[in-house]
């Protein structure tokens, strides 16, 4: 028995009706012509700061650029950006519009990926955003067994620009320290990265091995990154102000090398002591950090990206002895081992 509609219930239109379910790619006056490239031009000059950059970037000329993003905002009638003395800034509507036109920047790269990918199933470029330490010493191991049994997915590492938000970051899949945070994007919890003090063998020689109690005479290596007042580097930032910072990097590889070469004591990854030059310091100071791998739901569906995703979740997984709970300070697993001697050449 079919239930009656009260008028009131009754839909005004029928789904069939041409005239009132029409898509927006019917509609014919929405954006064309020109007017793309000259979106596509104000977001190259939007990310470089900079007309100049942005003709680099672009292949045009200067003059050319500063015409195109004049007529779009005469076209929408309204201010997108201003010079200054540091570099162009943008207006509110210009951020608007500038964020707005990079998930369309996005939506269409990952688009023409998936093409690609359904085409020829398991080929295609897989963007993965990563530290340096993390890529130099445990990525690119992995990616040697990898490559063989996946020839045709190209595996491309990219710093992250920002390691707060994933979705500034132009790429597929993301290995950071913190969960994304959106519906849109699958974030997992992997192992944990263990930081302790180390220094170097030539640093004991010279300074003598550093103690609780000596370090107001000892030096430091310092990185932007453990200055965060989130209350995690408490232990270090407390350690290093008793002594004397010596040097400082934002590049995690420099970072690391200039611990190396015996500039002072520096807060490393655990999997660095099996380097036979660096020793492992009990300053009680260990710190522990998630390591989270996120990627959004819609890129998953990519046979290529999911299986780069599969391949790094276990590569940094709490199973792992470098990535487990406990402090280890050994090489005992498949990937760990391989790295490390790959790397630091003890093989």
């Amino acid at each position: 028995m079919t239930e009656s509609l009260d008028d009131d219930d009754r839909r005004p239109f029928e789904p069939i009706q041409t005239p009132f379910n029409r898509r927006l790619l019917d509609n014919q006056f929405l954006l064309s012509g020109q007017f793309w490239g000259e979106l596509r031009i104000f977001l190259a000059v939007a990310k470089a700061k900079s007309f100049n950059r942005a003709g680099e970037l672009l292949g045009m000329s200067q003059p050319t650029v500063s015409r195109s993003v004049k007529r779009l905002q005469d076209m929408m009638g309204t201010q997108l950006l201003v010079s200054s003395t540091t570099g162009i800034k943008l207006t509110e509507r210009g951020e608007d519009l500038a964020q707005a036109l990079s998930g369309l920047d996005r939506r269409l790269f990952d688009l023409s990926n998936d093409m690609k990918s359904d085409l020829r199933k398991t080929e295609g470029t897989v963007r993965v955003s990563v530290t340096d330490g993390l890529a130099t010493f445990f990525v690119v191991p992995a990616l040697r067994e990898f490559a063989e049994m996946f020839p045709r997915i190209l595996v491309a590492l990219q710093n992250p620009i920002n390691l707060v938000d994933y979705r500034e970051n132009p790429t597929d899949i993301a290995i950071g320290f913190m969960p994304a945070g959106h519906q849109e994007i699958v974030t997992q919890p992997l192992g944990q990265l263990h930081f302790v003090p180390i220094c170097s063998r030539a640093y004991i020689e010279r300074k003598g091995l550093p103690t609780r109690s000596t370090l107001a005479r000892h030096d430091f290596v310092q990185t932007p990154y453990y200055e965060a007042r989130t209350g995690i580097w408490d232990p270090w930032q407390s350690a290093s102000r008793q002594g004397r910072v010596s040097a400082t990097s934002e590049n995690s590889i420099t970072y690391g090398l200039m611990v190396k070469a015996g500039l002072g004591i520096g807060l490393l990854g655990n999997y660095t002591a099996v380097e036979p030059s660096l020793v492992a310091l009990d300053l009680d100071c260990h710190i522990k950090v998630r390591i989270f791998i996120a990627a959004s739901r819609e890129r998953l569906h990519s046979k290529p990206v999911k299986i780069v995703f599969d391949m790094l979740s276990e590569v940094f997984s709490a199973q792992s002895n470098w990535f487990g709970d406990r402090l280890n300070l050994t090489a005992t697993d498949s990937y760990s081992d391989s790295a490390m001697r790959l790397m630091f050449n003890l093989e």
